[in-house]
């Protein structure tokens, strides 16, 4: 009995009668049971393992995550035993989840280009657009037909091909320059308005020539009728589209304001109208409902809670979900095995589509450019960066497979041919990254240098509210005397992901704007406790709120353009650890230390690190509280901006600063010999190097510590030994200590150090002060002086700014 009630159970699963009937309904439309609904979303979750591993891996080469999805869905969907895996009816569904996706994707292409764009074009950008344009279109019109490429050769199917080889895949592209940081400058703006013109005038021109050509029929003209009401309905739904949809949008905008979740009844009504009216010429005419749904979007509102949020949530939706299905579609589509690999004939193809959509638009970069005074540089990697392809591309290639307009193997080939204009593009934009940084100045931005009388500009970072604290004491501290003040750039440093990707909102002037609602309060109390401070006394203090958002991978370039566009002589970042419940500093987030690594070797000006153990635990002020701060002075460039900051703090009330010098002591015999061994080897620019640390400490010393403003000590010592445990020593006298990343190149009191180091990237003397087992109340600054860029090692490799 046992053993047939556990077969019926499992029967039961199979068709099981305790789901809700609506499920059972479904599944058995559908032909599916509850065992190959499961197996599928455990084959989905796998695939998006395998992409995002993929991406991985294939992001040290600087390829984006496109690329990998694309791949993926090759190699997986080509696998024998998943090909053989997938039945008519799997096939079936994911033909139209793909349909159903491809029509939201040109709904939203659509709903993101501003119409009037197209009636105030931009003059440049719109010569580059059509000269990029016109000049592929007429290549690929009068070489394609070389190519045999259609099974039955015809004018109109290479008029069709010609227009879609001129197109730019404008959402891929500036989802592209974005990742690759450079959407925001001149660059980026220009190419990005340019494919976006591209992109709609070659849609259009398809839009158009669909209604007189027939593409299910081998692109035979339609008859006069059909002509005709294809042009009624489209007046049509472009009519609702442009005067009745925007006040339907209105009323469910005004009825749900920002803030407040969206009423149900009022977002069905929003969907219902917009699908409604993209609907009508596809179910009344027979109009494609791709290019129907780009041209309902084109025309709609696109100002609104409504629209806004249709734009956030299907990127996010296709980011996430869609795109992996659709390049595994791509790949089953795709079938390898009939890529004909052995014909030369296949390679031809390969070859020539692949140029002709290069030289295109490269050649009209190139005419335009000359006409406008660009740089031929710039002009061939903006005709480059115009040739990109995306999915739309490649989902026409298949459905013309499948309409048995051009073989299996020609429609892998224009799959090929889009993938190699990705790959391409990091390259391209990398190249474009190291001109402008030649070209750009190369002004010393560090505190040493930084005139009394202009304002101190300083960017600091916070990871979130418990930040907050210790960048308030900073702002105090370094304040200076009201005039001329400090201006400081409160910086959140927020990780981009699918969640939050998904709430960017689009705003007129090309910014983008946060709306999630866990960033938005973590910002509103950050600037809530900073207002606080203001208001208290914060006399002299400037303040502007600023957000990083960006991928950990990219998150030190943002950093890195806000430093260099706001002109800031300091930035402060956080130190990767944290303080725990016991005073002891855990092991941290790698991934912020990764960022504080790459934005030292990348610094646009001097950089310091924070340490935290409680520096904001005390408000400072003017009045009541004092502190006791020391400064580290070994020597060498870095102490000298470390004393530098410092100087800043020498005639606050509430600081009692103390300067500690470590020399090397000459009374010694051991220190005797070391030194006279050490300066037969030292360079005439070490040399120098020791004469600037005596004469801008003598300075200092003049304006402060003979004044009585500042504390002196000096510590003779004979080695690193030494070094070390009179740092120890010091544990627990001063709240915060400042000191240099470097120390003195070659000098005796740090050699060896950098063998032990926990953090190399906080220096000898600053990795000691933050180690674990050193303190529970003693913060640390370590501060880094900007170099030159000539001088800065690594810089090609990591730096990119426009």
């Amino acid at each position: 009995m046992k053993e047939s009630r556990r077969m019926e159970e499992h029967r039961d699963w199979h068709n099981p009668h305790w789901l809700p009937p609506i499920i059972t309904k479904c599944t058995s439309v559908m032909g599916l049971n509850i065992t190959t609904i499961a197996t599928h979303m455990l084959g989905f979750i796998l695939l998006l393992v395998f992409c995002h591993f993929a991406y991985m891996f294939l992001r040290k080469f600087s390829q984006p995550r496109v690329v990998s999805e694309f791949i993926v869905g090759l190699v997986l969907a080509n696998l024998p035993f998943v090909r053989n895996k997938l039945s008519s009816e799997v096939l079936k569904q994911m033909n139209y989840i793909v349909d159903s996706g491809m029509v939201c994707l040109m709904f939203v292409v659509g709903l993101d280009i501003n119409p009037i764009v197209l009636i105030k074009v931009p003059v440049r950008e719109m010569k580059v657009a059509m000269a990029g344009f016109l000049i592929t279109f007429l290549i690929a019109f009068l070489g394609t037909p070389l190519l045999r490429i259609p099974l039955h050769s015809n004018t109109v199917f290479y008029l069709g091909l010609s227009l879609v080889l001129s197109g730019t895949a404008y959402p891929l592209l500036t989802r592209l320059l974005t990742d690759l940081k450079i959407a925001k400058s001149d660059i980026g703006r220009f190419v990005i308005t340019s494919a976006m013109l591209s992109d709609t005038m070659s849609i259009l021109s398809i839009a158009v020539g669909f209604i007189i050509f027939d593409p299910e029929q081998n692109f035979k003209k339609r008859k006069g009728n059909e002509i005709v009401t294809m042009i009624i309905t489209l007046l049509m739904e472009v009519f609702l589209a442009a005067l009745i949809a925007p006040i339907i949008m209105k009323w469910v905008n005004r009825a749900n304001p920002e803030g407040k979740p969206m009423t149900g009844s009022h977002l069905v009504l929003a969907l219902a109208s917009i699908i409604g009216i993209a609907s009508i010429a596809p179910l009344y005419a027979k109009y494609s409902g791709l290019l129907s749904a780009f041209l309902s979007g084109l025309f709609m509102p696109k100002d609104g809670r409504i629209s806004k949020m249709l734009i956030n949530q299907v990127k996010y939706l296709f980011t996430g979900i869609f795109y992996p299905i659709f390049f595994f579609w791509v790949g089953i589509e795709s079938n390898l095995s009939k890529f004909g690999a052995g014909h030369w004939r296949t390679w031809e193809n390969l070859i020539f589509l692949f140029f002709i959509t290069l030289i295109g638009k490269v050649v009209g970069s190139v005419v335009s450019g000359v006409i406008l005074g660009f740089h031929w540089r710039e002009s061939i990697q903006i005709g480059l960066l115009l040739s990109l392809k995306g999915q739309l591309h490649v989902y026409l290639a298949l459905i013309a497979r499948k309409m048995k307009l051009i073989n299996i193997s020609t429609s892998i080939v224009m799959v090929f041919v889009t993938l190699l204009t990705i790959i391409y593009t990091p390259t391209v934009v990398e190249k474009i990254i190291e001109r402008a940084r030649k070209r750009s100045p190369t002004q010393r931005m560090a505190l040493q240098w930084h005139p009394p009388s202009a304002e101190l500009q300083v960017l600091i970072c916070v990871h979130g509210t418990q930040n907050v604290p210790s960048a308030i004491n900073i702002m105090e501290i370094s304040q200076g005397p009201p005039e001329p003040g400090i201006m400081v750039y409160l910086t959140d440093i927020v990780e981009l992901t699918d969640k939050i990707s998904a709430t960017l909102v689009h705003e007129a002037d090309e910014t983008l704007t946060v709306t999630d609602p866990e960033v938005l309060e973590m910002r509103d109390s950050v600037t809530r406790m900073v207002e606080e401070y203001l208001d208290e006394g914060g006399e002299g203090v400037g303040l502007r709120r600023m957000i990083a958002l960006s991928t950990m991978m990219n998150m030190h370039k943002d950093i890195i353009i806000l430093g260099e566009d706001l002109i800031v002589s300091m930035i402060i970042l956080p130190f990767h650890k944290d303080q725990d419940a016991d005073g002891r500093l855990n092991s941290g987030n790698q991934g912020f230390r990764n960022i504080n690594r790459k934005v030292l070797r990348n610094a646009p000006c001097s950089i310091g690190i924070l340490v935290d153990r409680g520096f904001g635990s005390t408000r400072i002020s003017k009045s009541s509280v004092i502190i006791n701060i020391a400064v580290v002075f070994i020597g060498g460039n870095d102490d000298r901006e470390a004393l530098a900051f410092a100087e800043r703090f020498a005639r606050h009330p509430g600081v009692k600063l103390t300067v500690i010098r470590f020399l090397l002591d000459s009374n010694n015999e051991t220190s005797v010999s070391t030194r006279l061994n050490k300066s037969r080897m030292l360079s005439p620019e070490h040399e120098e190097e020791m004469k600037l640390d005596d004469e801008y400490f003598a300075d200092f010393y003049g304006k402060h510590v003979a004044g009585g403003h500042v504390s002196y000590m000096e510590k003779y010592l004979v080695n690193s030994g030494q070094t070390f445990s009179t740092l120890r020593s010091l544990e627990g006298h001063y709240t915060l200590f400042i000191v240099g990343r470097g120390g003195r190149v070659n000098s005796v009191l740090t050699k060896g150090m950098n063998d032990w180091e926990e953090c190399p990237e906080l220096g000898p003397i600053g990795d000691i002060l933050s180690a674990s087992d050193f303190s529970v109340t003693s913060s640390v600054l370590i501060i880094q002086q900007h170099s030159l860029r000539g001088e800065l090692q690594g810089l090609q490799d990591e730096f990119s700014i426009m």
